[in-house]
């Protein structure tokens, strides 16, 4: 199925410079786009694709128009990529497959649960007793909502999530570990998307709170008692430790990790692969990884990296031995 260029100008808006009745069979990146595709130029780094791509028309900014037009159809936005976004939408509404049931029969759905007349459950997913699904939000396949856990509305959590397993909490006693049964639960707000095998654990007394708009990639953890502000999004393999405060707005690069009991302010940036071991009171980006480099070089820094202290000191004992001014 294919859409003209005016219809999607029509529906998404921008300023089209070309004709409106070129056919449009599928959207490309600008390298691999064919004659018959729509691609879009979101960074000016990319020019060079832009001058080589073959696609149909290209989505650009202002800054890009005169380029664009050196090669073709073009439309106008202010920002490409989200104009991006909102056209992958409207293509999928337009390529959508027949609707199977709402329910898929192999589900498994406690009578005491809640699940929206308007939300889908895919298959072989589990709602448990007490837990509530909100209006309009999908559950992919093998999604388990453990018991008394909520959903809200809008909400789309792919293959294998798990809300509400029992948090992590022991106590030793003689060498050995005595459970601490996880008497809370996991509440989600509205437009909420949650990654395949992601687990977000109950809470131990109060509920693990996932605010309005989080955006939460795959395979990631999110500890009992924690609490993600909302439109907050983190990137695949990200952990959160338990009772940890997340703000608002806030972006976790891949395999970032929050310790537990630490406070992240609103509008915080973690760099991927960065431990955050104390609490962040202010916006800003943070990064705390180690370098790449060669692996000899690497060793050699690492071990320079673990005198750092004893270097210290001994300057130190040489700043106080010269004789003063």
């Amino acid at each position: 199925m294919s859409l003209q260029l005016g219809a999607i100008v029509d529906a998404l808006g921008g300023e089209l410079h070309g004709d409106a009745t070129l056919s449009i069979e599928r959207l490309s990146p600008l390298q691999n786009a064919q004659p018959d595709a729509l691609s879009f130029l979101s960074h000016p780094k990319y020019q060079q694709e832009l001058a080589a791509s073959k696609a149909a028309c290209v989505i650009v900014s202002p800054a890009m128009q005169e380029a664009a037009a050196a090669r073709g159809a073009f439309i106008v936005t202010p920002d490409p990529y989200l104009y991006f976004a909102r056209l992958t939408q409207l293509w999928k509404s337009h390529h959508a497959r027949p609707e199977a049931d709402l329910i898929h029969p192999s589900a498994v759905i406690h009578p005491e649960a809640h699940v929206d007349a308007t939300a889908r459950v895919g298959a072989l997913c589990v709602v448990e007793r007490g837990a509530r699904v909100g209006a309009d939000t999908v559950l992919k396949s093998r999604v388990t909502v453990s018991e008394d856990c909520t959903i809200g509305d809008r909400c789309l959590l792919h293959p294998g999530v798990v809300i509400g397993a029992d948090g992590f909490g022991l106590a030793l006693h003689q060498g050995a570990w005595v459970k601490i049964e996880q008497l809370g639960a996991v509440r989600i707000g509205n437009d909420v998307e949650i990654g395949a095998n992601t687990c977000i654990d109950r809470g131990a007394l109060d509920d693990t709170v996932i605010e309005d708009g989080v955006k939460l990639d795959n395979l990631i953890q999110i500890g009992h008692n924690v609490r993600v502000g909302k439109n907050t999004a983190m990137a695949g393999c990200v952990g959160v430790a338990g009772s940890a405060t997340i703000g608002a707005n806030c972006t976790f690069g891949g395999g970032a990790i929050v310790l537990g009991h630490l406070t992240v302010a609103d509008g915080v940036h973690v760099s991927a692969a960065t431990v955050v071991t104390r609490s962040i009171h202010k916006a800003g980006q943070y990064t705390g990884m180690f370098p790449i480099d060669d692996n000899a070089s690497w060793e050699k820094n690492a071990a320079t990296l673990k005198q750092l202290h004893s270097l210290r000191e001994r300057l130190k004992a040489l700043e106080k031995a010269l004789p003063k001014k």
